[in-house]
């Protein structure tokens, strides 16, 4: 039977007209209908009609996408929700006598954190992050998510809000955050940057140029390390339009000795003597000061000058083990970090040994670290011929960022790795967490039993190094011993360290247990 169009609209006509944009798909079939009608002139007028109601549906802003939306993971609006209600905010009246403000909260290393435990259970601590920062703020503010590792919540203004209350909330943020997350009999922990921007110093009106304000005094903060809080200045501005210029007089500095080895202390957790020091590259601008690495390594690699500034480094650090020689400081050894890069020049154990021997030192002076996935991935056999040959030549090998890769067993004998680095990410709370210890007393097993050496990174507290000791790691490096300093300030660090040492306790130790 052929419905004729008074029919069907008789019958679907009021469920379609609801929803304006479900009568744009049903309209290809009304189409249909009429035409078995046989009048010509209902085709042509139902044909002409789809276009006419498109358009006018657009005119009335009936069909329309909606603006925002909200993150899939973890619930919370995105970065455009936030960005309204600060739009909203500047165009009340008397906007300017309330204090406003924007805040972006970065997680620390949450790339690795991912690697380590998996997808799964870092999905599951961004929603525990999520929901710690709404429980952490008031039903007047706003929290969103940015991006992967990245959220951003809008403190509405209210009476005596001030720089010093919206610091408070910052550090209740960060103590919140910091909480441990027990999470299928795993116990984790995170931390986090923050960037302030207030309402007030904002570039322009703007809910995106506030938000780009507090993006920029998150980066600020990165560069001061894990868990640093930095609040927005007009000369933070002035950072985002010199970024280009920073890009572009990276090569100079490589080469009239801007780019400087910075050095951090390894000693030991039996004796409390320095049994080391790790090169880290800074660069000393003479107009921006000293600019931190993570704001001029991403341009070194994208420019294709990482060997270049290998090169820098093994020099300045040969160079500065024969000063400490002079000066009367036993320092066993230095190390130095080569990539991928690197590692994969064919050329790079004959430019090793020769650094070596122009200053005169044994290869076993030189560290070599090597990150974990570069020999957990690398199947390539010039990298492979590099890390034997230095081996045999005598070289120390550091296994760095131990447990955040998979480096198997047979790997570290393969290489001859000397010492593993135990990642900070499991140091942090290594004194109030059962787990954590559990876990590093497992890999110093190991490595007793392999007779390979350990030492622990980002070490911040003593307890952590207490804890260390008591399990058996050999070596200890983090901002609780010292922070990098200039080859000049280790002068100055060592007599005064090394002074101290008879006061340092005795602490037991726990050997291959």
């Amino acid at each position: 039977m052929v419905l004729n169009a008074s029919q069907f609209l008789k019958t679907a006509g009021m469920s379609v007209f609801k929803d304006p944009a479900l009568l744009v798909g049903f309209l290809p079939f009304f189409v249909a209908i009429v035409y078995g009608t046989q009048d010509i002139r209902w085709l042509i007028g139902a044909s002409s009609l789809l276009p006419i109601l498109v358009l006018s549906l657009r005119a009335l802003d009936i069909v329309s996408t909606p603006k925002g939306g909200r993150d899939g993971l973890t619930g919370l609006p995105m970065r455009d929700a936030l960005t309204r209600k600060v739009d909203q905010y500047f165009t009340t009246p008397g906007a300017s006598t309330r204090t406003a403000a924007v805040l972006v909260i970065d997680l620390d290393d949450f790339h690795s954190f991912n690697e380590r435990w998996g997808r799964d259970i870092a999905d599951r601590v961004l929603n525990v992050t999520a929901e710690r920062l709404k429980n952490a703020v008031r039903d007047d503010d706003l929290v969103v998510r940015l991006d992967a590792d990245a959220f951003a919540l809008y403190l509405a203004p209210a009476e005596g809000m001030s720089l010093d209350a919206i610091l408070s909330i910052a550090d209740r943020l960060q103590r919140a955050l910091s909480e441990p997350i027990p999470i299928s009999g795993v116990t984790t922990y995170i931390s986090a940057c923050i960037g302030v921007a207030l309402a007030s110093k904002s570039p322009e009106a703007t809910g995106t140029s506030l938000l780009h304000a507090a993006e920029r005094a998150m980066v600020t903060a990165r560069a001061h390390g894990a868990g640093a809080l930095r609040v927005f200045s007009r000369e933070m501005q002035s950072d985002v339009s010199n970024s280009h210029a920073l890009a572009e007089d990276l090569a100079k500095a490589l080469e009239n000795g801007q780019i400087k080895a910075w050095f951090q202390p390894q000693v030991s957790t039996d004796t409390g003597w320095v049994t080391g020091f790790e090169a880290l590259a800074r660069w000393e601008h003479p107009k921006r000061g000293t600019v931190a690495p993570k704001e001029f390594l991403p341009a070194i690699e994208a420019t294709g000058r990482t060997e270049r500034l290998s090169e820098v480094i093994l020099y300045q650090s040969l160079k500065a083990l024969s000063a400490w020689d002079r000066a009367g400081f036993h320092i066993p050894s230095v190390g130095v970090n080569f990539g991928g890069t690197e590692l994969r020049n064919p050329h790079l154990v004959e430019k090793i040994k020769w650094e070596l021997d122009r200053f005169g030192l044994a290869p076993d002076r030189l560290s070599v670290e090597v990150l974990e996935n570069v020999v957990s991935e690398t199947e390539d056999d010039i990298v492979l011929r590099n890390l034997s040959s230095l081996h045999r030549m005598g070289c120390k090998l550091d296994l760095d960022d131990f447990g955040t890769g998979q480096a198997s067993i047979s790997a570290i004998k393969k290489f001859g790795i000397n010492r593993i680095k135990i990642d900070r990410s499991f140091v942090t709370k290594l004194d109030k967490d059962g787990d954590q210890q559990r876990l590093v007393s497992a890999i110093l097993t190991m490595a007793h039993q392999l007779g390979v050496q350990s030492l622990a990174e980002g070490v911040e507290s003593l307890g952590e190094h207490s804890m260390l000791a008591r399990l058996g790691c050999q070596h200890v490096q983090g901002f609780g011993i010292a922070r990098p300093m200039p080859l000049e300030s280790t002068f100055e660090w060592l007599p005064d360290y090394i002074g101290k040492l008879p006061e340092t306790p005795a602490i037991p130790v726990k050997r291959g247990a």
